[in-house]
């Protein structure tokens, strides 16, 4: 059988880039891996829509997020942190594993947080040295609004904004120069079309500063010695070299692509899925600010979330993400970041109808493909893109 990915996380990998990793591996510490490192550097920040260096390491998005901490923070500091899904509690997971004191914004699963609270929150604690949010919280597929939180940051002091993008960056628009992003990470296996095993983060001059102060614990992780190897096209330890090797060609797609025609590309998938979601009589978890990277689909009871799942794979060979946390055994979550066209998501809707019909949910056959080849059939013709905005 034919298998399908629509995880977010891991995704679909084009060919191109599983061609270049299935080449034989060359030493990380030639001039020929230099020059694919001097590639993958400046694509990087094209990426991040930034200037500073951006760092990465051979580990999950994780690793990056953890370094983030231990490179930031002192022992005793005090942060904020946005808590509406299982990756917002991460965050305040590994703070506290470092020592960190940790304030939470508590949101409901499915919701975004409302600024003001995080900004009645800075209000209250002039020591909160950061603030810590997942612009798309991948466990109930919100998007939560990053440029306003960066805005309200930016006005109280040293705090810095430190954001997880991993479900964000390359899907829509986290321009962390000009919003005044101070952190950002992602990780490889995401919009980046590559399997798991980097991670990917970089930094404002202010959170530099920072880094000038902590008195964390880091070994591996440590920002300012990696910074310095790369700026010499060179990496501190052994680097994931195949992996390095596919980013290059998955980043020349990004840039032949172009950073609009990417986010309009994510925005019309997402669009599409909602639409044909809510034309099949289903809800979506997250129904006020839905994240352009994954759709979550409540599934009614008499149904079961894990069975609608398990027939996905079963009938198709398509594999969708389950829900996580509180939200487990209640959704299931369809992907469209990264390597997705229109015609992926027409197929993923008209199996999601066939098993929906097979389960006993009524509604007329048709209805959701119907609903989304309409935002397709409505959307302009677009060129190859030609990596300029």
């Amino acid at each position: 059988m034919k298998r399908y990915l629509f995880t977010p996380g891991p995704t679909m990998l084009p060919p191109e880039t599983l061609l270049w990793m299935a080449a034989p591996v060359i030493h990380h510490r030639e001039p020929e891996f230099s020059g694919i490192l001097a590639e993958v550097r400046e694509n990087l920040k094209y990426l991040f829509q930034t200037r500073q260096e951006v760092l990465m390491f051979a580990a999950s998005a994780t690793g990056a997020m953890e370094g983030t901490v231990s490179n930031l923070l002192r022992r005793g500091d005090v942060v904020l942190v946005v808590c509406g899904g299982k990756f917002g509690e991460r965050w305040a997971e590994i703070c506290e594993a470092y020592g960190v004191e940790v304030r939470a914004v508590d949101v409901p699963w499915g919701k975004a947080v409302e600024p003001h609270l995080v900004e009645e929150a800075l209000e209250r604690d002039s020591m909160i040295r950061a603030v810590f949010v997942t612009a798309s919280e991948t466990s109930t597929g919100v998007r939560h609004p990053v440029e306003k939180l960066a805005e309200i940051t930016a006005r109280h002091g040293e705090a810095v904004i430190v954001v997880d993008g991993v479900t964000g960056v390359g899907v829509f628009d986290l321009p962390m120069d000009r919003w005044g992003i101070d952190v950002l990470v992602t990780g490889s296996q995401k919009a980046l079309m590559l399997p798991p095993g980097l991670s990917f983060v970089a930094l404002s001059e202010k959170a530099w500063r920072l880094v000038e102060r902590s008195n964390l614990p880091r070994y591996y992780f440590d920002f300012k010695r990696e910074r310095e190897k790369l700026e010499a096209n060179d990496t501190s330890f052994t680097p994931a070299v195949t992996l390095v090797v596919g980013l290059r060609e998955s980043l020349r797609m990004i840039r032949q692509e172009g950073l609009e025609a990417l986010f309009l590309r994510h925005e019309r998938l997402a669009l599409a899925a909602r639409n044909a979601v809510k034309a099949l009589g289903l809800e979506l978890y997250a129904d006020q600010s839905p994240s352009e990277a994954v759709t979550a689909v409540r599934v009614p009871e008499t149904m079961g979330a894990g069975q609608l799942k398990s027939r996905f794979y079963e009938r198709f060979g398509i594999t969708v993400a389950g829900g996580q946390g509180r939200a487990k055994g209640k959704i299931i979550r369809i992907a469209h970041l990264g390597y997705y066209d229109r015609l992926d998501m027409i197929m993923v809707i008209s199996a999601l109808e066939m098993l929906l019909k097979e389960m006993g949910h009524p509604f007329e056959l048709g209805v959701g493909v119907k609903a989304a080849e309409e935002v397709f059939m409505d959307e302009p013709v677009q060129g190859s893109g030609d990596g300029t905005e």
